[in-house]
């Protein structure tokens, strides 16, 4: 991987992650039972971004969206490549993070709700609204990042 490919790809990764963890945190406090609270967001806000580092450092991302987009017939740029992009970004992302929010939430509320079905809704809402998320914000921060850094990435 080139100079400018990486340099885009760590820009995506911190700035997509940010953007995620903040809204997936803030949707799992506002939702949770107990309501909002600062040091519950920020707790989860901190320790979502740490996993999103994590995961966006580890997996070639958008490798995977381009190749899973290729074996589609979908050619890049296309709302059709797009959706699809999303999905698998959301797919690769939201449940390791959701996962590990309810399951730090189990525990600091000592067990006293049901993992299982806690997670399931948790799961759903966080798939929707990450893939909104993503769909909308991709686009332009990957603007961004081209901009910054040169027209060597896509």
């Amino acid at each position: 991987m080139d100079e400018q490919n990486r340099k885009i790809g760590s820009f995506m990764n911190i700035v997509m992650g940010l953007t995620l963890s903040f809204c997936l945190s803030l949707l799992g406090v506002l939702t949770s039972e107990k309501g909002f609270t600062l040091p519950g967001f920020l707790v989860s806000f901190a320790v979502s971004f740490v996993i999103s580092l994590f995961i966006g450092f580890s997996v070639r991302v958008g490798m995977i969206e381009g190749m899973i987009c290729g074996m589609a017939g979908l050619k890049e740029g296309t709302a059709g490549a797009r959706v699809l992009g999303s999905v698998v970004s959301d797919l690769i992302y939201t449940p390791l993070i959701t996962f590990c929010m309810v399951l730090m939430a189990w525990f600091m509320a000592n067990k006293q709700f049901p993992l299982g079905s806690t997670f399931f809704k948790s799961l759903v809402m966080s798939l929707i609204a990450a893939f909104v998320i993503i769909f909308i914000v991709k686009p332009l921060y990957l603007k961004m990042a081209v901009k910054k850094y040169g027209q060597g990435g896509k």
